[in-house]
């Protein structure tokens, strides 16, 4: 259960840094950029990825080339959904993003599909309408009228990676170094677009990339770790960390950050633990 544990613990950390960040309006593109080589570096040193197997890569390149350009993208998206909606509503839409791939191995990879897998599905659709949901006031903001758009990102670009990931690893490629890659590449990719852009780069924002692609490698270890000692258990693994990230970040969202839900959004994220576990016992 350490493994788990961590995994949860830094899962919500990514969110808790990020929200700090945007309230100090420091630049997340910076301390997302100075994140991936903290990450790479992680993931060499930890999952020994194995170098020779680049020449393996073939059409998948493609994807590793997705994956490097949509990483850095909905990591900013993230951002942008906590500040807009706060961390709890987002770290739930983030789980829920499991339906994406679950749904897409029906529809176009041929699994077949079970009456529970739909009830599920729906759960979690229900789920991701009651997170958005937002009283309609007459001098509602511009911001709050985009707060859906942030949110449907996160649940849609995390959705989107989950697949790419399960594609490469289909195509026989190792899944640590389909991660350092993707990790190297996404943050060059970042790196030239800030350059090209002139950004005023800030000592603060750099250093909290540090941070984060730790906590970013520590959750990817640590998940991957419990499910190698729980090997016996990936039920466990599974509805722990994504129940477990929905709990731990709504006792802190709403605990510390003092984040507001509304009556509609507490019946969201009941409905998204229900499709969390409804979706693996299928």
């Amino acid at each position: 259960m350490m493994y788990l544990t961590i995994a949860v613990l830094c899962s919500v950390a990514v969110s808790v840094l990020l929200k700090i960040l945007r309230q100090k309006n420091i630049d997340i593109r910076q301390t997302i950029v100075a994140g991936y080589p903290v990450a790479s570096l992680l993931t060499w040193f930890l999952l020994k990825p194995e170098v020779g197997g680049l020449a393996e890569f073939g059409s998948a390149w493609g994807i590793i080339v997705a994956l490097g350009i949509m990483l850095p993208a909905v990591f900013i998206i993230l951002g942008r959904a906590i500040e807009s909606v706060g961390m709890v509503a987002t770290d739930a839409a983030q789980r829920l993003s499991l339906i994406i791939p679950i749904a897409a191995s029906f529809l176009l990879f041929g699994e077949m599909i079970t009456g529970t897998h739909v009830f599920g599905l729906l759960l979690g659709f229900l789920a991701l309408a009651a997170l958005v949901y937002r009283p309609q006031y007459a001098d509602i903001s511009q911001q709050a009228k985009r707060t859906p758009l942030w949110l449907f990102g996160v649940w849609a670009g995390y959705g989107l990676i989950d697949i790419l990931f399960k594609q490469v690893a289909k195509q026989g490629t190792a899944f640590a170094l389909t991660l350092f890659v993707s990790f190297g590449l996404a943050g060059l990719l970042l790196f030239i677009y800030l350059l090209i852009t002139r950004v005023r780069w800030q000592g603060t924002a750099l250093a909290a990339g540090l941070l984060l692609g730790a906590l970013n490698m520590g959750n990817i270890y640590a998940y991957v770790r419990a499910h190698q000692v729980m090997h016996d258990s990936p039920s466990i693994v599974f509805t722990g960390m994504n129940v477990g990230v929905i709990a731990v970040a709504t006792l802190i969202g709403v605990g510390i950050f003092k984040e507001h839900l509304n009556r509609i959004n507490i019946l969201g994220l009941f409905l998204a633990i229900c499709c969390v576990v409804l979706l693996f016992l299928a």
